[in-house]
């Protein structure tokens, strides 16, 4: 019996340490370094931040990499599991003080990570007649010439220019905006530090931003009315559209906020504007849940400083704010709302239901031109368009779909009205693929960028929470 419990309790032992590895793993491939997969990195802690340094085990300031190599921010569940305890299969502490910090001062045996741009977002400077596109997986902002065009022997394109690095603050970019007239880019944070970096058209390499905004956690997609010069941002979880003036920054507080059980809002995404007809469209993928009585981002205090309006959004810990066991799943929608929505407003109207064929709906754009509403999904490998006037239970008047169209996992759209262009960013192929705007069915792009050879695997890494070992199958599993 006592050896059956030594056994066991080894076993656990080896479970926690394997989960130990597995969160610091995860945490690794969720920052998205743009390191090479042959490089190599090591956990470092100093003043309370851990870092990445490739292929290093001096200190953070002694390495050559310190310039080109991400920085973390605080993780405090990260710390919390390395105060657990001073050894694996050690029994729990009774208090805070008997607690031991365990120092993991070793370069992993291998990163797996893509080495090429998997695309998420993207936007068309119309005057400028360039594409710029958000690679996710390396935390970088690729600009294009608009009519590249990668030949079929080609390696990849290589871009006009990029943004990335420590300095940048540009981490687990998912969306982004251009400005029409500056040529200014705009781009998201989402599951990482809660800050939105605007860059002049002229930025390049490892620079800190122009300007920069906090924003509430887990922020997804970006639009801007140009006319009233308000800038419209959704967050995913607790699901909001919160909006503020174009030219925010820091702790600025927003203009209004669109949250509530009757707004139908859920695990929000895409959102774009008909200023045509004053339209707000929003994606949701289904899942929600119920805030807790005063946890509503409207019920943040508003201050004032120097005649500006200040605020403190929410961080990290806002999933903290759903109410236990209220957790539920709808069919994939999109909602409309009036352009000046604000507090628990219910929408005009929704698309939704099983001839929407969506799915996993990600960014969209509004041509208001032609009154057609553009829809990437990531799961239906399709671009699905719709009437905006569009209400219910409605098949989509025409999609892109197909082997031929060289899409995989298509997240961002963007309509070139000027140029009659469609632009998709391909998560799963390394590649922008261009279509006339009129596509339909299984048609082949005009013109495609890609980021890496042709037909190279993309590993889908993207957004990971959480990393397991099966052992029968010697596989790594790891969810996005």
């Amino acid at each position: 019996m006592a050896n059956k419990a030594y056994s066991l309790h080894r076993s656990a032992s080896t479970v926690v340490a394997l989960t130990l590895v597995a969160g610091i793993g995860a945490w690794v491939l969720y920052t998205g370094t743009g390191l090479n997969p042959a490089s190599q990195a090591t956990l470092q802690k100093s003043d309370s931040r851990f870092r990445l340094v490739s292929g290093e085990t001096r200190p953070w300031k002694d390495s050559p990499a310190a310039q080109g190599i991400l920085e973390t921010r605080d993780f405090p569940l990260l710390t919390a599991m390395l105060q657990q305890g001073s050894a694996a299969g050690s029994t729990r502490a009774s208090s805070r003080e008997e607690r031991k910090t365990i120092w993991m001062d070793r370069a992993p045996v291998r990163i797996l990570q893509d080495p090429y741009a998997g695309f998420v977002a993207v936007a068309v400077d119309t005057i400028r007649d360039e594409i710029v596109a958000q690679d996710e997986g390396r935390s970088y902002i690729m600009v294009y010439n608009r009519l590249a065009n990668t030949p079929p022997a080609a390696a990849m394109t290589e871009p006009k220019r990029m943004i990335g690095g420590n300095l940048t603050n540009v981490r687990n970019n998912c969306g982004v905006y251009v400005d029409p007239q500056s040529g200014d880019i705009y781009s998201l944070t989402h599951d990482t530090i809660d800050t939105m970096t605007v860059f002049s058209r002229q930025a390049k390499g490892n620079v800190p931003a122009d300007r920069e905004l906090k924003t509430p956690h887990r922020t997804y997609g970006i639009t801007v009315d140009e006319e009233t010069s308000e800038m419209f941002l959704s967050i995913q979880h607790p699901p909001a559209v919160v909006v503020y003036p174009k030219m925010a920054k820091e702790n600025d507080a927003p203009l209004r906020i669109l949250q509530g059980d009757q707004t139908q809002l859920s695990d929000v995404h895409g959102i774009t504007l008909d200023t045509k007809n004053k339209l707000l469209f929003v994606a949701n993928r289904g899942a929600g849940s119920s805030l807790q009585e005063g946890t509503s981002l409207l019920n943040i205090p508003i201050r004032s400083e120097s005649g500006a309006r200040k605020w403190e959004p929410p961080g990290t810990s806002g999933g903290g704010r759903s109410v236990p066991g209220t957790g539920k799943f709808s069919l994939p929608s999109i909602t409309v709302y009036p352009l000046q929505a604000s507090g628990d407003t219910p929408p005009l109207r929704t698309i939704q239901g099983p001839k929407t064929q969506l799915n996993w709906t990600a960014h969209m754009h509004v041509d208001s031109e032609h009154g057609e509403l553009f829809v990437a999904d990531g799961v239906a490998n399709a671009i699905l368009v719709f009437r905006t006037t569009d209400s219910g239970d409605v098949a989509p008047i025409r999609v892109i779909k197909g082997p031929r169209t060289g899409m995989r996992q298509p997240h961002g759209v963007f309509v070139d009205v000027k140029n009659n262009e469609v632009v998709v960013a391909n998560f799963g192929s390394h590649s922008v693929t261009i279509y006339p705007r009129t596509a339909k069915g299984n048609a082949a792009p005009i013109r495609t960028i890609r980021a890496s050879p042709e037909g190279t695997f993309a590993t889908l890494l993207g957004g990971i929470g959480a990393v397991a070992y099966d052992s029968k199958r010697n596989q790594l599993l790891a969810p996005n």
